[in-house]
């Protein structure tokens, strides 16, 4: 009798090992949850809604974006009729750490923005806020304009240190971190430091200067500002993003 009750346990468990397997997605998600929800740390998308997300000067997120296997995929429509489908966050942020993970396909542009401000007359995210890019190196034009369009950069304004991107089809890890107090900012990837930045003053209006954005009303002006996902045209994918602030 007692062998039979381990075996009837034994069963059991391996019973319930194959089912968690049957659903490795619902898993995974699970498990990102519960990491992202860690102190101090807000999730702003956790494989499973839109909720901390809406369009740039827009409403709702709906297609041409979508959830699947636990991260957010946004499919270029064919046809536009002038729309954009630029995501930023419900919350504006001044001094934080970013957390999240990308994926493109072959020859696909995108990128994170920060301190981006919503208003009709800007139109786009990239009026307002810095870039740190999201692009396939290997495939899209924009890497042959310099090191500083290369993904990781702080877009053509700082160039990464050494070239720490994936191949494509591959999740790259970015941390991104904004202090506006102690005037820094980073980035990592995929576990290296690649960019340091001033964030204000006259050392951050000369990096200005000497890039595409001079002249630019607002850009890079509100040190308080929302955080936004781009709409290059190009298919992307999003997953485990969370930030905290500082």
């Amino acid at each position: 009798m007692r062998n039979w009750l381990i075996g009837a346990a034994f069963l059991a468990v391996v019973a319930c090992k194959q089912e968690k397997k049957e659903d490795p997605v619902k898993e995974a998600v699970e498990e990102v949850s519960q990491e992202v929800a860690a102190p101090n740390w807000e999730v702003l998308f956790d494989g499973s809604s839109f909720d901390e997300w809406h369009y740039y000067n827009g409403g709702a997120v709906t297609e041409p974006w979508k959830i699947e296997d636990g991260a957010m995929v946004f499919y270029p429509p064919k046809e536009r009729n002038g729309e954009s489908y630029n995501l930023v966050t419900n919350k504006t942020y001044t001094n934080f750490v970013l957390q999240l993970e990308w994926k493109v396909v072959k020859g696909a542009n995108s990128g994170i923005f920060y301190g981006v401000e919503e208003a009709d007359k800007f139109g786009q995210p990239y009026a307002t806020g810095p870039e740190i890019q999201v692009l396939d190196d290997e495939n899209h034009p924009d890497a042959k304009n310099g090191t500083t369009h290369q993904a990781g950069a702080l877009y053509d304004m700082v160039a990464p240190s050494e070239k720490t991107v994936k191949p494509i089809g591959e999740w790259n890890s970015v941390e991104i971190m904004v202090n506006h107090q102690e005037n820094q900012g980073y980035v990592i990837q995929n576990g290296t430091k690649i960019v340091e930045f001033p964030v204000n003053g006259e050392a951050w209006t000369k990096m200005v200067e000497n890039s595409k954005f001079k002249g630019w009303e607002g850009f890079g002006e509100y040190q308080t500002g929302k955080i936004g996902l781009q709409d290059h045209g190009d298919q992307v994918a999003f997953r485990n993003i969370r930030i905290k602030e500082l």
